[in-house]
């Protein structure tokens, strides 16, 4: 009788080895070869077990402390922000918990501020680096797509705002903070030159141009990058989801007094 041939996940990720008494339930959990609840767990900030995740390698503090740095400036983009906004109104919409949050990534996915722009900005990092005249050849003649894809082109510089006047201060901010760390040369040329960038892109730096800056510097590439930013934004998306679900539509903000039932009454035809 021939044994069946036995099932293995292939993943240079985790490793498992099972319990003597239950092969589905874990003895000891490796994650990129370190014991995850025998030694992670006592020894590691949740920053650098998602910098190991992600790219495979123990992060330098420098590295760590940059992915810090950026969880905060994007944990929250705000209620006025499209996919946190679209959280929300999945929220008041008394949506579970799982539609909230796939609201907001679905929304915070595309060209727009989004995670697609963040993987086309790295994507530009990757390409030119710290070289101005191939930045402003890129801004002034943009390649045009090879094949077709489920995005749109670019519509805009990769990582400005199309839509700003000046750059936003939250953004300078940030740059400014995680520029300062030093953990790469691509944050601090990008202050250097903000200016100029922002005058051949025609439009101000945006929060997701100094998120592609960041992960080129901590070594991410654009897949990688682009999965970071949809990650670290969720959080405030899910904290205004959940305040608007209990706060009820009667509360919703911006739309609050603004909708009019203009359709007939019986006392006024």
């Amino acid at each position: 009788m021939t044994t069946p041939p036995k099932e293995v996940i292939h993943t240079r990720i985790w490793e498992e080895t099972a319990e003597a008494d239950n092969p589905f339930a874990a003895v000891a959990c490796h994650c990129r070869g370190y014991d995850v609840y025998g030694d992670l767990l006592h020894k590691a900030s949740f920053i650098e077990y998602l910098y190991l995740l992600l790219v495979g390698e123990r992060p330098t503090p420098m590295q760590a402390q940059l992915l810090e740095r950026l969880a905060i400036a994007l944990a929250n983009p705000g209620p006025r922000e499209a996919s946190v906004h679209a959280a929300m109104c999945a929220g008041v919409g008394g949506s579970p918990a799982a539609a909230m949050l796939m609201a907001a990534l679905g929304v915070g996915a595309g060209n727009l501020g989004g995670g697609h722009e963040v993987r086309v900005a790295l994507e530009a990092w990757e390409q030119f680096g710290c070289d101005i005249a191939a930045w402003q050849t890129f801004f002034n003649d943009p390649p045009k797509p090879q094949r077709a894809d489920i995005w749109t082109p670019m519509e805009h510089a990769p990582g400005f705002d199309p839509h700003g006047v000046g750059c936003a201060t939250p953004v300078l901010q940030t740059l400014q903070a995680l520029a300062a760390l030093a953990a790469g040369p691509h944050l601090p040329w990008l202050a250097e030159h903000r200016l100029t960038l922002e005058a051949v892109a025609k439009a101000p730096l945006a929060m997701s141009g100094v998120a592609a800056a960041a992960c080129r510097d901590m070594g991410l590439d654009a897949d990688q990058g682009e999965m970071l930013y949809l990650l670290l934004r969720l959080p405030g998306a899910a904290a205004h989801a959940l305040e608007q679900k209990h706060s009820g539509f009667k509360r919703f903000p911006f739309f609050h007094g603004a909708v009019k039932y203009v359709g007939a009454r019986a006392d006024n035809p």
